[in-house]
């Protein structure tokens, strides 16, 4: 039973931490707020960002009131799910592991952001849908400098399997399973 309530919990969490990196993204990239998908990410946002904003401004074009958001989050999440799972750990512990869980939060967004980009690219090209036109202001950023590295060939754009590939070569390089997960108890 607490396995189910575990996951449970990490997926909301997950989900939300994942609502708080995109409006920092959507921030970055400077995409339409007037979209639809933009609107709904800033409303559900909005209760912890917004106070966070009357204490911390913005710094060189980066929203910080956000970061500090979403990095607070993370601490705080990962500190939850420890407690639950382990019965608690000590500050650096949680730093860490709360950062390699965002690290890994942020590289599985980016993996299944590139597959319905590539997916919708096949389905509709060259077509309109608002959703479509934020996940493109989102992944293009990423893809650009890889085109640079493999431009598209005969008409093939290439740079999708340049960018799993380094997301995947990422991904290798964080512990996996139950320790990213916050559940390795015996490291604490």
């Amino acid at each position: 039973m607490q396995n189910a309530f575990t996951f449970l919990l990490s997926a909301v969490l997950d989900l939300y931490l994942i609502a708080v990196f995109l409006r920092l993204l959507l921030g970055w990239v400077r995409a339409d707020y007037r979209n639809p998908l933009s609107q709904f990410v800033v409303k559900v946002t909005n209760p912890l960002v917004i106070p966070a904003r009357r204490f911390i401004p913005a710094a060189g074009g980066l929203d910080l009131a956000t970061v500090v958001v979403l990095l607070g989050l993370q601490l705080v999440a990962t500190a939850l799910l420890v407690q639950i799972a382990c019965g608690g750990a000590g500050f650096g512990q949680i730093a860490v592991l709360g950062l390699m869980r965002l690290v890994s939060l942020v590289l599985n967004l980016y993996f299944w952001l590139l597959i319905v980009y590539v997916i919708s690219s096949w389905i509709s090209p060259g077509g309109y849908n608002p959703a479509l036109a934020v996940l493109a202001t989102i992944v293009e950023p990423l893809l650009a400098p890889l085109r640079r590295i493999l431009p598209p060939i005969a008409g093939f754009d290439l740079s999708p399997i340049l960018a799993f590939l380094a997301i995947g070569f990422l991904q290798r390089l964080l512990p996996g399973g139950p320790a990213l997960s916050g559940l390795l108890c015996a490291a604490f």
